[in-house]
């Protein structure tokens, strides 16, 4: 029986968040997997898309009629205006009547907005994991998942992750043979190795106290220095109590993580850059092998030189060893 698929889309969506999950399911029709897929949108017609690229032939919610599978496609806009009135109400439409929900990326603050995911675990880009924590409480965010499921929604990562959610829905569908044949065939992941904060960079906005900005800075230029907390404390003048207050207030975390992260994301560059573990270990403050890869692994899921073989350019030779002339230990 064919299994129908209606992807919610908008004026600026994400066109890798339709092309990508679009191209699975058509792989499965090859495959002999009847999928019937329809593109919806609050008033049909064209759709223009992120890339400026157009999607023609979109129906309204009661053109679709019955899905049995909603996939509520990403935007740039949707973390700060998420509450358009006509998308939300042809993605409630559709919804409703659909046996499940899928969202890719920043789908997920349709689905939140409408209270879809109240109560329910959900994810989204890392980039607005906080935002949708903060303005949805009642969703129980899931930052580093590649997709996560809850009784009938599925909310995935960002963008090329609709990918690995649609795969999932075919494994659902079909097993995890013809899911896999799939992956082959596009030369994806089953299932990708590591979370979504393996992607990720450290983004957040300076504070806006003096005396922790310029303690920071000086973090920031020489992490492999003293930065105990005493160190900090004479160093900001203030008592190990009052930085501590200052931590929690202007960043969320203590002092000690919030320097274990700085020294992360040194190391993960030293590392890009053709630096040994040992080097980059050393020269980030982490100190040694064994701890570098056990910090590496508590944040991101992923070890030094599989973190190294994943990112590193051209620049560096396969399998992890540093090309020519690049710095080692």
């Amino acid at each position: 029986m064919t299994h129908r698929v209606g992807f919610v889309v908008f004026d600026g969506v994400t066109l890798l968040d339709v092309s990508g999950p679009a191209e699975v399911l058509h792989q499965a029709n090859r495959l002999g997997l009847p999928y019937d897929l329809v593109l919806i949108s609050p008033r049909g017609g064209e759709v223009g898309t992120s890339t400026g690229m157009p999607l023609s032939g979109t129906v309204t919610a009661t053109e679709a009629g019955r899905v049995d599978t909603v996939l509520v496609a990403g935007g740039d806009r949707l973390p700060e205006r998420p509450g358009d009135a006509e998308l939300l109400e042809t993605t409630r439409a559709v919804a409703a009547r659909a046996t499940r929900v899928a969202s890719v990326c920043t789908g997920a603050f349709v689905l939140a907005e409408l209270g879809l995911l109240d109560g329910r675990r959900a994810t989204t880009h890392w980039r607005h994991a906080d935002v949708l924590a903060r303005r949805h409480p009642g969703v129980r965010v899931e930052p580093d998942a590649i997709h996560v499921r809850d009784g009938r929604f599925i909310t995935s990562a960002g963008i090329s992750a609709g990918i690995d959610l649609t795969l999932a829905l075919v494994e659902d569908d079909h097993g995890a043979d013809a899911a896999r044949r799939i992956a082959r065939e596009l030369v994806v992941f089953l299932r990708r190795p590591g979370g979504q904060s393996q992607f990720t960079t450290d983004t957040a906005p300076p504070p806006r106290n003096d005396l922790l900005r310029t303690l920071i800075d000086s973090v920031l230029a020489d992490p492999a220095a003293d930065h105990s907390l005493p160190s900090m404390a004479r160093a900001a003048a203030v008592s190990p109590r009052h930085l501590t207050r200052l931590f929690h207030t202007e960043l969320g975390t203590t002092p000690a993580r919030w320097v274990e992260r700085v020294r992360l994301d040194r190391a993960r560059q030293l590392l890009l850059d053709g630096h040994s573990v040992t080097s980059a270990a050393r020269h980030s403050g982490l100190g040694s092998d064994e701890t570098l890869r056990r910090v590496l692994v508590r944040h991101l899921g992923i070890t030094p030189t599989a973190y190294r073989q994943r990112f590193a350019t051209t620049g560096t030779a396969a399998g992890g060893v540093p090309a020519a002339g690049s710095p080692t230990d």
